[in-house]
């Protein structure tokens, strides 16, 4: 039995050009992007289709940014297979609530609004409270432990078995790279990003982000989500307003949440643009797993034997 779920991709996923061709091809897609430009006040669909690549990477752009995209390129699926049910949804840090807005949780435009709330939220933490990021390959358990303990960095991200990021200030950061192979490592590798997500600095972040939740009415979801903080689905619509507060100083389980979607019957992965990041992960995790990343509306024909879409070319 075929089981599909859907990936949503999270910031450091951007690139100029991303969802041109949804725009292109799709009147509904056409219409999430002049909503965004509207509701947020600048050509947000000149900056994705056309850069510049620094202002794309910029958080207070890039999270609404890949936010429409994502969202366009669903509202294009739903065109040609309007009755397709995934058995879940899964996002990665902002990607996940991509995936609360694909579930109906909340609107497209109070969507939009959490969006941009936490994108500023997150700009003005990392303006105030400077850290860094570090990617660790070949490193778990006790020898994570002994080096987050010596640099004082924490884990942001538990991606695969073999990759886990680690987020702190400068200094533990630099800490970090200096200790890593050290301590087992196979790699580390600096993350151009411009502050600590997913770490206790982002606790202004949080704060500020809660009273924009606390604005909107949120649903209980048609799909189930997978949390990023519990790797675990959450449907209570005060649960969800709870934990999307507390994914911005949690660190993201993203393996787990995988290994939750493959328990919960996935068998087919569909990875909204734009898209690759998510994808090299679940086949890390799972190789068994059915991978189709989506970045054009052509890619949705690779899930026509699985989805029964009809054909987007003519």
């Amino acid at each position: 039995m075929v089981g599909l779920a859907y990936l949503l991709p999270g910031q450091g996923a951007q690139a100029p050009g991303m969802g041109k061709a949804f725009y292109d091809t799709s009147t509904s897609s056409r219409e999430i992007y002049k909503h965004a430009n509207t509701r947020l006040g600048y050509d947000l669909t000149a900056l994705c289709f056309e850069g510049p690549a620094e202002e794309l990477t910029k958080t207070e752009k890039c999270q609404p940014a890949l936010f429409v995209t994502s969202f366009a390129a669903f509202a294009a699926l739903m065109e040609l297979a309007p009755s397709l049910k995934p058995v879940a949804a899964a996002g990665l840090s902002l990607g996940e609530l991509t995936a609360l807005a694909v579930a109906n949780v909340f609107t497209f435009s109070d969507a939009l609004y959490l969006v941009q709330a936490r994108a500023d939220a997150m700009a003005e933490c990392t303006a105030h409270h400077k850290g860094s990021m570090l990617a660790v390959m070949g490193l778990a358990g006790d020898a994570l432990k002994a080096l987050c303990d010596a640099s004082r960095a924490v884990v942001a991200n538990y991606n695969t078995q073999e990759q886990v990021v680690l987020s702190g200030t400068m200094e533990a950061i630099d800490t970090a790279e200096r200790l890593a192979k050290d301590k087992g490592a196979k790699r580390a590798i600096r993350l151009d990003v411009a502050g600590a997500f997913h770490s206790p600095l982002m606790q202004p972040a949080a704060d500020a982000f809660k009273q924009a939740v606390a604005k909107i009415a949120i649903r209980p979801p048609a799909i189930p989500v997978i949390s990023n903080v519990t790797a675990q689905p959450v449907r209570d619509p005060e649960q969800i307003r709870e934990l999307l507060v507390k994914q911005i100083v949690s660190p993201v389980l993203w393996e787990p949440s995988v290994r939750t979607l493959i328990h919960a019957g996935t068998t087919h992965t569909l990875e909204f643009p734009p898209a690759r990041v998510l994808t090299g992960m679940v086949r890390k995790i799972d190789p068994a797993i059915k991978t189709v990343a989506v970045d054009e509306p052509k890619d949705f024909e690779k899930l026509s034997d699985v989805i029964g879409l009809r054909s987007t070319t003519p």
